[in-house]
């Protein structure tokens, strides 16, 4: 190959990768960075990594060193409890962050797994932190993202312990709309990555109860399932469910 050709190649995977040029941009970075400030982000995320189906992106009592943007793909966060079976802790997406969870121990506490074949910027977390303690307005913004996995963590509590089967489901679609929606898909229409024993492992359920619970929606006109597809037809009766709660 001429080595313009290459110098050429060279450029463009340069230009894929910056933050300056992401299509998720507004998703993972602060709103009202300098040029010259967007540039030093840059150069920290200067690696993409590609996992399949099925590969870890860390496992639990790995050491931690970076944190992760998923710039494509799904993953699951689970940990594995004291009889051996694995509990899903959350759902990750395209624009979402992960890894977050070895900064307080600097070990990470649970396993990251794809379930599709995805791709992330891998961001040192050191030269992240240096580069926070300069840019308040960087610094600002991971304080953000922080309180917002904490605000999540404490909806699944509330989820776990307080709602009946049917609201925890109607809750978990309306979040996956929610967040579709926002990086401008369909909110109404999508499809699952994770297996309904992933959901009901997630939303403390047996594999039976979740089954049952989309049937029901199904049958009351609420969705229309076809395997792992789903679409809303109506969510003002996904909302009212929800507002049943506690009555």
């Amino acid at each position: 190959m001429p080595a313009r050709n290459v110098t050429a190649k060279i450029s463009l995977e340069v230009i894929k990768t910056a933050c300056s040029n992401c299509n998720l941009r507004e998703l993972c970075l602060p709103l009202g960075l300098e040029p010259t400030e967007l540039e030093r982000l840059d150069d920290l995320v200067s690696t993409r990594r590609r996992v399949k189906r099925g590969e870890h992106l860390y496992r639990a009592s790995q050491p931690f060193d970076a944190i992760y943007a998923i710039r494509s793909g799904f993953f699951k966060t689970d940990v594995l409890t004291e009889d051996g079976r694995d509990q899903v802790t959350g759902f990750q997406m395209a624009g979402e962050l992960l890894g977050l969870d070895g900064i307080g121990t600097e070990f990470h506490t649970c396993n990251a797994v794809a379930l599709e074949d995805s791709e992330v910027c891998t961001i040192p977390f050191p030269q992240l932190e240096g580069l926070s303690r300069e840019i308040h307005t960087l610094q600002h913004h991971f304080h953000k993202v922080m309180s917002r996995e904490i605000v999540r963590d404490h909806g699944v509590m509330m989820l776990l312990g307080t709602m009946r089967a049917e609201e925890r489901l109607a809750a978990f679609l309306l979040n996956l709309s929610q967040r579709f929606t926002a990086r401008g898909y369909s909110p109404a229409e999508f499809y699952l990555r994770m297996t309904r024993e992933e959901i009901g492992s997630y939303l403390g359920l047996k594999l039976e109860t979740v089954s049952r619970a989309f049937s029901r929606f199904q049958e009351e006109g609420l969705i229309a399932v076809q395997q792992k597809h789903i679409r809303i037809l109506d969510t003002p009766g996904l909302k009212r469910l929800m507002a049943q709660q506690g009555r």
